[in-house]
C-alpha cells in the first residue's frame, strides 16, 4: 500500500469512529433500542454518512478524493 492509500485508510476510519461514537450515544440516550439494536444502528448509520475516500493514480501522479453524501461531487484532497 503508498502512502496516499493508507492516509486514505486512516481518514476513513477515524471518520467512521467519531460518527460511531456519537451516533452510539445518541442512539442508547434518546431511543428505546436495547442490546445489540443500539451498535448495530449506529454502525449503520455510521456506514451511510461517514465521508468515503480513496487514493487513485492520475496523470498528474498520485491524489487523494473524498466523497460525501452531503456534498456535490467529488473533491481532491492532496
Amino acid at each position: 500500500m503508498t502512502k496516499l492509500q493508507v492516509r486514505a485508510f486512516l481518514y476513513q476510519l477515524g471518520c467512521f469512529a467519531i460518527l460511531f461514537v456519537g451516533f452510539r450515544y445518541l442512539v442508547g440516550t434518546y431511543t428505546g433500542l436495547i442490546g445489540f439494536w443500539v451498535p448495530l444502528t449506529a454502525f449503520a448509520l455510521g456506514t451511510i454518512l461517514a465521508p468515503k475516500f480513496q487514493a487513485a493514480k492520475t496523470k498528474d501522479g498520485e491524489k487523494l478524493f473524498m466523497s460525501w453524501i452531503f456534498l456535490k461531487g467529488v473533491r481532491i484532497i492532496g
